[in-house]
């Protein structure tokens, strides 16, 4: 059963999330409306709060989940 509160898609892209002026490289796992799901390579570091940018957009989000190198993330 699909518990997210929006179909997600599949998506193999490169992102950057963005935290003042420090900056880490991400793959953005899948995505909806309301959220993505992201690979990282540490999870140290990455505040609840950050920018993500991706295909050229940025969005404001905070983490919903974190797990090994994966977080859940929703946009504000």
């Amino acid at each position: 059963m699909e518990k997210h509160k929006a179909p997600r898609h599949r998506v193999f892209k490169a992102g950057t999330i963005e935290i003042g002026r420090s900056a880490f490289s991400c793959v953005v796992r899948d995505r909806s409306d309301v959220g993505a799901k992201l690979d990282v390579p540490s999870l140290i570091g990455i505040p609840d709060q950050f920018l993500l940018v991706t295909d050229g957009s940025r969005f404001s989000c905070c983490v919903v989940w974190r797990a090994e190198r994966r977080i859940g993330i929703a946009f504000d």
